[in-house]
């Protein structure tokens, strides 16, 4: 028999501070962060604007802070048995400093030990993880650099995404699976999901789920070269005159746990995952299918699982892209057909900017807000209705609502979707 999976704690971190409070004050009142970046020249990119919180700590830091403060809310004592999944696409700033040349070698600083940054056992480390190969503490393996290229010796080790969920377990003292997951813009909700699947059938009892993206050169660079981003410092989903996305800095984590676990620990409930799917329309490199298949899949098997079709809200992953939105939309017409025009859809991307590997959990966190306080957080930035895009989007301002489910979706270049369903407890 599958067990029940709540969530009985988090910790989350945007551009608006840290905690749940500014993100109240930025989120659900429909304030973007979006402000020029100053942690790093942006001349040479197309745009100089995202939703930024001021200098950038290491990417292990932030997981750390915003992981403690999850096992901190669950009452997880250090020594715990206790799964260890993140979304991660390692330390870009790493790559970037490695491929200038400006890293000295064996500068990646203190760490997990060498255990945990020795190669990982399968029991660790899913495939696409591991094959990076052996990783000694100072430096990882990463190839011959292009001719003419300037690097230090060797990359630093916190750039290996799999190093990230080694540091984590370390850092909170935890024993038991990590796992790393690298699929773009699903990684976390991935993460959250695979959590799901362990904790429901028996696997696991408890397991921390985190996904950390901090805004960087690399990522600007290749969505800008892809002309995704947004040229006049503001995102606006499922707007007529939307113009592309904009980045932001986000770090969340939760802590999720069978029901008896949590019963014989004495941890406070917070919500429960019901349902939870993954799907691959596989339709094109960068789009998604036109009429949101993937979406569909996933939502479907989220739904299927949680025992029935209501659901009082729906956190998009509204990328405000001339592709995303209208597919979303048919996507979302598809999978409640005549309650369609009941469901409020809003993406919070609009005042965090577009998370990344962060996205699922820090989104997760925000619908967990949104059923706890009874209210739904606007898509802010609302101009214009497209007449493709013909929902409810809950423009500009929040609104109370009796909400008791909601859905929160995401989606990755490949056409990877993922679909999580919360409960309010």
């Amino acid at each position: 028999m599958s067990r029940e999976v709540l969530l009985t704690g988090f910790g989350v971190r945007t551009a608006f501070g840290t905690g749940v409070d500014p993100l109240r004050e930025g989120v659900f009142d429909g304030r973007p962060a979006f402000a020029p970046i100053t942690r790093f020249d942006t001349g040479p990119y197309r745009t100089g604007v995202a939703a930024t919180g001021g200098g950038a700590a290491p990417l292990r830091e932030v997981l750390a802070e915003v992981a403690g403060a999850a096992a901190g809310m669950a009452g997880l004592r250090t020594g715990a048995e206790a799964a260890v999944l993140v979304g991660t696409a390692g330390d870009f700033t790493g790559l970037t400093r490695f491929w200038r040349g400006t890293d000295a070698p064996g500068s990646a600083g203190p760490g997990p030990s060498a255990r945990a940054t020795g190669a990982a056992s399968a029991r660790s480390v899913p495939e696409e993880a591991a094959s990076v190969g052996p990783v000694s503490p100072g430096a990882a393996s990463v190839g011959p650099a292009p001719r003419g290229t300037p690097r230090a010796e060797a990359a630093p080790v916190e750039t290996v995404p799999a190093w990230q969920a080694e540091a984590l377990a370390d850092a909170l003292g935890l024993r038991g699976p990590r796992l790393a997951f690298t699929g773009a813009c699903v990684a976390s909700a991935t993460a959250v999901a695979h959590a799901c699947a362990l904790i429901a059938s028996g696997r696991a009892d408890i397991a921390v789920c985190a996904g950390a993206y901090l805004v960087e050169e690399e990522n600007l660079a290749k969505f800008g070269s892809g002309f995704a981003l947004s040229g006049d410092g503001m995102m606006r989903p499922f707007c007529a005159d939307r113009g592309g996305l904009l980045l932001g800095d986000g770090a969340a984590a939760v802590v999720l746990e069978s029901a008896e676990g949590a019963r014989r620990r004495g941890a406070r409930a917070l919500g429960a995952l019901t349902g939870w799917g993954a799907a691959s329309d596989a339709h094109h490199i960068a789009r998604p299918h036109p009429e949101g298949a993937g979406l569909v899949a996933a939502a479907r098997r989220a739904l299927r699982r949680a025992g029935g079709p209501r659901i009082d809200y729906v956190n998009a992953h509204g990328t405000a892209t001339t592709y995303n939105d209208p597919a979303e939309t048919r996507g979302l017409r598809t999978l409640f057909g005549a309650d369609a025009d009941r469901v409020p859809v809003s993406s919070t991307k609009s005042t965090t900017g577009h998370l990344l590997e962060a996205s699922g959990v820090v989104e997760l966190v925000i619908t967990l807000l949104a059923l706890r306080d009874g209210v739904l957080p606007p898509t802010a930035g609302f101009t214009a209705p497209d007449p493709v895009c013909d929902l409810d989007y809950v423009p500009n301002r929040p609104h109370k609502a009796d909400l008791r489910r909601a859905l929160t979706v995401n989606a990755a270049f490949g056409g990877a979707n993922t679909a999580l369903i919360l409960e309010r407890v």
